[in-house]
């Protein structure tokens, strides 16, 4: 994964807070908080605001970068795994999210009973409970 390649085949600009959050969210094959990502680009480069890197997450998202999941009752999480139908399994007592992979495969995976107009795209699956660890 080369990130300024990657950002300009989208057409972004190519920086420095840019390519080390991109480089982040591959390394971590994870669900980061903006606090999280933070603290590692501030790790790399000598400094960068929380605002900077909402608004690189935000630039990331748009160009279908990054994906922002967004937990009831829990902060904004972002991930680098894009361009798929998958889904999320949240613990109700620690938040960790894990990666699930769509039953049916194909997006949407649900279609509403009255789209009342719209051309649904996507469904956004999230699956509740207790991870091994909190069980």
């Amino acid at each position: 994964m080369n990130a300024a390649e990657l950002l300009r085949d989208r057409g972004l600009r190519v920086t420095r807070p840019r390519v080390a959050v991109l480089e982040i969210l591959h390394e971590s094959h994870g669900h980061l908080d903006v606090d999280d990502i933070t603290a590692r680009v501030r790790g790399r480069l000598d400094s960068v605001s929380v605002q900077a890197v909402y608004d690189v997450l935000a630039a990331l998202n748009r160009a279908g970068l990054a994906r922002r999941i967004a937990p009831a009752g829990a902060a904004a999480r972002f991930e680098a795994r894009v361009g798929d139908n998958h889904h999320h399994l949240v613990c109700r007592t620690c938040n960790a999210i894990v990666d699930v992979d769509c039953a049916t495969g194909a997006a949407p995976c649900l279609d509403p009973i009255d789209a009342a107009g719209f051309v649904v795209d996507e469904a956004e699956v999230t699956y509740w409970g207790l991870c091994a660890t909190c069980r």
